[in-house]
């Protein structure tokens, strides 16, 4: 590859983005970044009492995507970003630059998502919080979307296949 590219993995919370983030950007020997890195603490603080987070509250953390977007590309560094991005206007302003920001949609029904995320322990995202997510989802048309459901390296391997890595 010759110019360098961040894939962006996005989905609700429990969908995966981490996990398939990790193994993607391990797989590609890249960086990888986490959405929930860039959350200013006021944001943990709110999420973690199941209160959902608001336009206010996401304008600086999407900011902060951004730049980490950026600056990936400007020192030639390919990376995979694991973030949400539940809506158009996010992705549109994550994913300014198309030609070398992949967006990948990990799609998942709300009881597979609401079973993973019972499981987890110690995360700032509570079970009450997931219908929020699905009622501000709004399905990427223009990313590679991919069954949340599937073994892990089932999809890393699509990804790599699909965008030829």
């Amino acid at each position: 590859m010759d110019k360098p590219i961040v894939i962006l993995v996005m989905g609700v919370a429990g969908s995966g983005k981490t996990t398939i983030g990790l193994k993607l950007a391990e797989s590609l020997g890249w960086s990888f970044h986490d959405a929930d890195e860039f959350h200013p603490p006021a944001n943990i603080a709110k999420m973690s009492a199941g209160i959902p987070l608001d336009e206010s509250d996401r304008a600086p953390w999407l900011a902060a995507m951004r730049a980490c977007i950026e600056a990936c590309l400007a020192r030639g560094e390919s990376s995979v970003v694991a973030c949400s991005a539940l809506r158009e206007k996010y992705r549109s302003f994550l994913m300014a630059d198309a030609a070398r920001v992949k967006g990948v949609y990990l799609k998942g029904d709300f009881a597979l998502i609401l079973g993973r995320i019972s499981q987890r322990q110690g995360h700032f995202m509570k079970e009450n919080m997931l219908k929020s997510q699905f009622e501000a989802l709004e399905p990427p048309q223009d990313a590679l979307t991919l069954d949340a459901s599937l073994p892990p390296d089932e999809i890393v391997a699509e990804i790599r296949r699909k965008l030829s890595l």
